[in-house]
């Protein structure tokens, strides 16, 4: 019982965590270009700075945890959208970003918004929401009120996705 209260605690937490992020930002238009309504199109639009900066779990990320789900063809999916340096995975999809060198160009933060709540970045975006229970459309059944992943899975999959850096700035660095 302490661990399911523990468990529960943990997820009330962490669903607190990413509802008081997503409420300080801004429903965005064009999130990718970070700009500011200066356009005068009326649209609100988050900086591509914006993310949800405090982890989900109280347990630091494991890369090898997240290189599974993303490897996942049952869990996390990913491969179905989006390529990634996995090669004994075949048949990667290419409709998303590749995922090579995408801790080059997200911080944590970024990655953590882009799981939990993408359509927070892009209205349109046909990746699902992994962590957002409320304010969804065509939800099975079976999945209404529960998330995708776990706080921790979310984790996980950040710390691998933060782990993939291009050969040019892991060399720059050393």
């Amino acid at each position: 019982m302490i661990g399911t209260s523990s468990a529960r605690g943990q997820k009330a937490r962490a669903a607190m965590a990413v509802g008081a992020a997503l409420a300080c930002l801004p429903l965005a238009g064009r999130a990718q270009s970070g700009a500011d309504d200066s356009t005068g199109t009326g649209m609100a639009t988050a900086s591509i700075a914006t993310g949800i900066p405090q982890p989900l779990h109280e347990r630091p990320g494991d890369p090898r945890q997240g290189r599974a789900i993303v490897a996942s063809r049952q869990r996390g999916l990913c491969l179905l959208c989006h390529r990634a340096p996995i090669p004994e995975e075949r048949f990667q999809g290419d409709i998303g970003p590749d995922l090579a060198g995408a801790g080059d160009r997200w911080t944590s933060a970024q990655l953590r918004l882009r799981l939990a709540d993408p359509q927070r970045l892009n209205p349109g975006s046909l990746m699902p929401s992994y962590f957002r229970t409320d304010h969804l459309r065509q939800v099975a059944p079976a999945w209404r009120g529960r998330t995708v992943l776990a706080a921790d899975e979310i984790e996980d999959v950040i710390a691998y996705l933060a782990s993939l850096r291009s050969t040019t700035s892991a060399e720059a660095a050393r």
